[in-house]
């Protein structure tokens, strides 16, 4: 994207905002509404835009009836039909971004049916950034065959956006490789943002998106259901992930799965995916580093 056009993508999430709101977000300057991430909301306390430096003020204070007023919006005042994902935590909205909330959880029998008095919001301002994946993706396929792949970096660092476009370019396929059937477990959505059953974000024309399902339960279901080549998950976590995606593997399906680490040295330090190396699950690690000039991504094999 284009500085211009990463500025109207902020105007766009401001957009969501209750009109008072909306003016402080809007004041912001055009050089950083383009590098802005996320716009946070928090009851009496100011509205606050995440810039790459961290969070700042906007000056407006942020009235617990402005956080009602902002799931109307981005719901399109229907609540009811969101249901299903406000009991999650998020909402997905019209043109590619998601609303996360804390609030008062509801809970029956165990289970969150319902938050109430929001106390928080935020406004991810996600942006697709189409071709990131474009050297990455040939090296997957050294052989020709996908090789399974874990994406890796702190919290923040792009994995998402990496993942998308990975997905995107491996569904559609390129001059040296066909197309394969990716089926995506979007269990944020996060990363295709469905929306009534379609993707607000390009993940290809050769993916099945199942959306809000947890990973352990999902891949199972998509291997049953949809015949895919590469199954893609966003942020392994639990050692159910694991048994998932270790059956997934032994059926024959690439893997492709992003995970909260800054290297292969932070993985061995951890049991849970020190055990996923011990597999040999994933043979390939695709680290995103920061750099003066953006993001660069280095490939490294993963000890045997």
């Amino acid at each position: 994207m284009q500085k211009n056009e990463l500025a109207a993508r902020y105007e766009q999430a401001a957009a969501i905002l209750p009109s008072r709101l909306r003016s402080a977000a809007l004041a912001l300057p055009e050089e950083e509404k383009a590098a802005a991430e996320e716009l946070r909301l928090r009851a009496g306390r100011p509205l606050t835009v995440l810039l790459p430096g961290g969070e700042r003020p906007l000056g407006a204070e942020v009235e617990p009836e402005e956080l009602e007023t902002l799931c109307d919006l981005a719901t399109e005042f229907s609540r009811y039909a969101a249901a299903e994902t406000i009991r999650e935590g998020f909402l997905p909205v019209r043109g590619g971004f998601r609303v996360g909330l804390c609030g008062t959880a509801v809970m029956k029998e165990g289970a969150n049916t319902n938050l109430k008095n929001l106390s928080s919001a935020v406004i991810r301002i996600g942006r697709e950034r189409k071709g990131v994946a474009r050297d990455v993706v040939p090296r997957l396929f050294p052989q020709g065959d996908f090789i399974n792949t874990l994406i890796l970096s702190p919290p923040g660092g792009g994995k998402t956006t990496l993942l998308r476009d990975l997905v995107r370019c491996i569904s559609e396929g390129g001059e040296d490789r066909p197309p394969r059937r990716v089926a995506l477990i979007d269990e944020r959505g996060e990363v295709a943002v469905m929306r009534r059953g379609a993707p607000q974000m390009d993940v290809g024309p050769h993916t099945d998106v199942l959306d809000a399902c947890p990973k352990a339960l999902g891949i199972p279901l998509v291997l049953r259901a949809m015949n895919p080549q590469i199954i893609a998950v966003d942020e392994i976590t639990v050692q159910e992930d694991l048994r998932a995606m270790s059956l997934a593997a032994g059926c024959g399906v690439g893997l492709l799965a992003t995970i909260h680490a800054g290297g292969v040295p932070e993985l061995l330090q951890k049991p849970l995916y020190r055990q996923l190396l011990e597999h040999q699950v994933f043979r390939l690690a695709v680290r995103i580093l920061r750099t003066e000039e953006g993001r660069a991504y280095a490939l490294e094999e993963l000890p045997c």
